[in-house]
């Protein structure tokens, strides 16, 4: 069964203030989504770069704890693109990213438009977030939002953990995953008395397909018991397979809107990007009891297969209201977007795994 969403593009770069003068704002994408007080607040990755060009070198951004984003200016033949994204040293093999992000507080009222952009900002602050801070899921625990987000640095890209109560102020409370390792997102209640979480390793030696993995916690901090439960159906997600929002708990279990990335097929791409839908288990979210086995939202709007890298929708967050499901999610890794959809449908396109 087809899926019929309504979307609407939310925030663009244009819209957004650079953190310094000579600076520009190249993507507001990937928002972590909660709500607050009746109402919807994101967290948004803004991606930002210097404005300024010098022939011969290629600006390579990062940010320092004491004096915010600086550029490292690296020579242009000392490196070689591997995509929109990235590139590599040519001399040493590692990889460096051509913007570097923080987050920013979003106010959205109903959801469905934006009201207003906070001051508030969560901006990189340890070494080990010294290239970015990217990708934010939101999950409510409790009187806390706990946030894990991507740690972008020298070590690699690892999933740490934040946790706030008004979206004003945030605690820290460090790598929770270490590199290389995305896509982390928390369920919203202990199961027998522990926590939850869906990750997705990224090793570098590829012996199988990628995977969907499942942890459990005493403590949201120390994490074990870690088991691959889930590897893709079919060829659009052999690239990347991962969460996207926090799971949400429905009737039979845990409703889980995950993306899927189709492996480049030409030097530079990144691959179009799209999302399915799961159901697991309630009591063992490592069980998947059905899947869409296809793409249930896929980018065919300009906003989504246009962009800063095209062909790409990547939900990260969600948001109940009524009988709808919310979905954000980052268009061409450029622009913010919200998919409306009747829960019921969601559900009624599983089918057994």
């Amino acid at each position: 069964m087809a899926v019929a969403w309504k979307k609407k593009l939310l925030l663009g770069p244009d819209e957004v203030t650079p953190s310094r003068e000579g600076w520009e704002v190249v993507g507001v994408f990937n928002p972590g989504a909660a709500v607050i007080e009746g109402k919807v607040v994101l967290l948004v990755r803004v991606a930002e770069r210097p404005c300024e060009a010098r022939p011969g070198y290629v600006a390579l951004p990062r940010w320092d704890a004491a004096g915010g984003p600086i550029v490292d200016w690296t020579p242009s033949d000392a490196l070689e693109p591997v995509d929109p994204r990235v590139v590599r040293m040519r001399s040493t093999g590692h990889v460096r990213l051509t913007s570097v992000s923080h987050l920013r507080v979003v106010w959205c009222g109903e959801g469905l438009a934006v009201e207003r952009l906070d001051a508030a900002r969560f901006t990189p602050q340890a070494e080990y977030e010294e290239y970015g801070v990217e990708d934010p899921r939101i999950t409510r625990i409790g009187e806390r939002y706990w946030i894990t987000y991507v740690a972008v640095s020298r070590h690699g890209a690892a999933t740490a953990l934040a946790s706030t109560r008004d979206f004003r102020s945030f605690d820290r409370h460090g790598i929770i995953f270490p590199p290389e390792n995305k896509d982390v997102v928390l369920l919203s209640e202990p199961l027998g008395g522990r926590h939850a979480a869906l990750h997705r390793p990224n090793p570098a030696t590829p012996f199988s397909a990628p995977a969907m993995w499942l942890a459990w916690s005493d403590d949201l901090i120390h994490w074990g018991r870690h088991e691959p439960f889930f590897s893709g159906t079919d060829v659009w997600e052999n690239g990347r397979v991962g969460a996207g929002p926090p799971p949400i708990r429905v009737a039979d279990g845990w409703l889980e809107i995950y993306h899927g990335n189709r492996r480049p097929e030409s030097p530079g791409e990144v691959g179009r990007y799209q999302a399915a839908a799961m159901l697991l288990d309630a009591a063992n979210p490592a069980r998947v009891l059905r899947t869409s086995g296809r793409p249930i939202l896929e980018p065919s709007e300009p906003f989504e297969r246009q962009g800063f890298v095209p062909e790409v929708v990547f939900p990260t967050g969600i948001v109940e209201r009524d009988a709808k499901l919310l979905v954000y999610y980052g268009a061409g890794d450029t622009y913010t977007a919200v998919a409306e959809a009747r829960k019921q449908e969601v559900i009624q396109s599983l089918a057994e795994a």
